[in-house]
């Protein structure tokens, strides 16, 4: 089922206020997931970036939606001139010194353009991608 969340879980070798500056601040974001201009973690904040495949570049447009210091931080995620917004969630949850990051991506099904770079397939793997290498990598080479 397309519209099913993607709901990713991954253990981090580190505790959770260093995670949490990993997720929301734009100095630590750029070493594991994209290189903002910009980023506040202010529900209302906008942001910009682009990204996708090796045939097509997408302008990715985020809107911060939820703020909870050191727990949450949800924000839209759409693609400019494509319909459909998405919604992007990170917890935070202490297992010890190590922190549980869950990330929940929904709203698929308001994509309904049939374009294939944005089938859920290819979310799953990229967010396995951000949270079980790339953020899981950031931690064990620092």
């Amino acid at each position: 089922m397309d519209n099913q969340p993607i709901i990713i879980e991954k253990l981090i070798n580190a505790p959770v206020d260093k995670v949490w500056k990993a997720i929301t601040e734009k100095e630590e974001m750029k070493h594991w997931y994209f290189d903002l201009k910009e980023f506040k973690p202010v529900p209302g904040f906008e942001f910009s970036f682009s990204g996708g495949t090796e045939t097509r570049t997408y302008l990715h447009h985020c809107r911060i939606v939820e703020v909870i210091p050191g727990k949450k931080i949800s924000y839209t995620w759409r693609y400019e001139g494509e319909p459909g917004d998405t919604l992007v969630s990170f917890e935070l949850e202490p297992e010890g010194n190590q922190t549980k990051v869950k990330l929940t991506h929904s709203g698929f099904e308001t994509f309904t353009t049939g374009n294939p770079d944005l089938d859920r397939k290819n979310f799953v793997a990229g967010w396995n991608e951000i949270i079980g290498v790339s953020l899981k990598n950031y931690f064990e080479k620092k």
